[in-house]
């Protein structure tokens, strides 16, 4: 089956010399995708060329006029672009052109724009964006919200297990992937209300077999592999992500500066270089890009805004990914499963709802 995806060129902090690139380069390893790719026409033809794509079969140029900058509010991108790269990707979509969206561009653009396009699901409150981190055992943990909704309620994080549950049942072939909650301990006593009240949500749905909730999970758990998933709010899980990527660098420049250090350190990296390269795949950011914008009608992906080409077609790779294993349909089934049983069932979450 081919995966029709589009691509925001123009989005990002270097655009369609990263795009453009990656999009070429995943296509030449990919027979089963095409490429709708979105910006200013004679950009993208320019790149094309350098990449020496420019009659390739599977590579289809749609013109917008407008670009979202990466400092634009939401305003401008939501109300006065209205021909942006990053609109008429997300609409492609919606139109049913493409299966699945990738952008780079500015996050909360992104997420309103694609909010506004596509709309939520039925029982989606708000969507999230989940992504995925390094673990111990060689497996990724899947992360969620990673920056869409800083400030949630309990019905907020129990909607993202849900979410989380199906797109890593999917993706992963886990029919019940684990769920921790992040919190400041494991004991049931710690937390905020907002945890512990979704705490008593999962743990009602873990009860009656529709989520497999191990529990409350700390921040070292993420790294370990406790769980398949791991749910907060975007701010923790923002200022989680970021603080994770910053410290694979930071210890990938310590370690090359240690090495090149003096001449008995150069010939241990010598003789270590096959460990040490596998160490740098595994901690490398890049290889982690792409978060998923759950909750949507429609396939929309994030790439980092400074993504280079290899970063970027990480993230291609999850769209198609995600598309290929048909997400959409089993996030749906599962709301639709999940949340009336929820919602007739807690008295928590009514609450939640009312106030609201």
């Amino acid at each position: 089956m081919t995966i029709k995806i589009s691509i925001d060129c123009m989005g990002g902090d270097h655009g369609p010399s990263v795009t453009v690139a990656a999009a070429v380069a995943f296509a030449h390893r990919e027979p089963d995708v095409e490429f709708l790719l979105v910006g200013l026409e004679s950009v993208i033809q320019a790149e094309l060329k350098k990449n020496h794509a420019e009659h390739h079969p599977r590579m289809k140029i749609i013109h917008a006029t407008e670009v979202v900058e990466m400092d634009d509010p939401i305003e401008i991108a939501l109300r006065r672009k209205k021909d942006s790269s990053m609109r008429v990707a997300v609409t492609q979509v919606k139109d049913g052109h493409a299966q699945a969206c990738v952008s780079a561009g500015n996050t909360g653009a992104l997420m309103a724009v694609s909010r506004y396009v596509l709309k939520t699901m039925q029982s989606v409150d708000r969507p999230a964006i989940s992504g995925m981190l390094p673990n111990q055992k060689n497996l990724p943990t899947y992360m969620l919200d990673l920056g869409a909704n800083v400030d949630c309620e309990p019905l907020h994080l129990h909607q993202f297990a849900i979410m989380g549950s199906a797109l890593v049942s999917a993706l992963e072939g886990k029919e019940r992937p684990s769920i921790g909650l992040l919190n400041v301990g494991e004991e049931d006593i710690k937390g905020n209300d907002v945890v512990k009240k979704t705490a008593q949500l999962l743990r009602a749905d873990h009860e009656r077999g529709l989520l497999n909730f191990y529990g409350n999970v700390e921040g070292n758990d993420i790294f370990k592999g406790t769980t398949d998933i791991v749910v907060c709010d975007g701010f923790v899980g923002n200022v989680t992500l970021k603080a994770a990527e910053g410290m694979g660098r930071f210890v990938k420049t310590t370690l090359t500066g240690a090495f090149k250090s003096n001449p008995l350190n150069m010939l241990g990296a010598l003789i270590a270089r096959g460990a040490l390269k596998s160490i740098s795949q595994t901690m490398n950011p890049s290889n982690y890009n792409g978060g998923c914008l759950l909750g949507l009608r429609g396939l929309v992906f994030k790439s980092h805004g400074s993504a280079d080409k290899y970063s970027y077609e990480w993230a291609i790779q999850r769209a198609f990914d995600a598309a290929k294993n048909d997400v959409l349909t089993r996030i749906s089934n599962s709301m639709a499963k999940l949340m009336p049983v929820a919602d007739l069932a807690s008295p928590e979450y009514n609450n939640d709802l009312m106030a609201k």
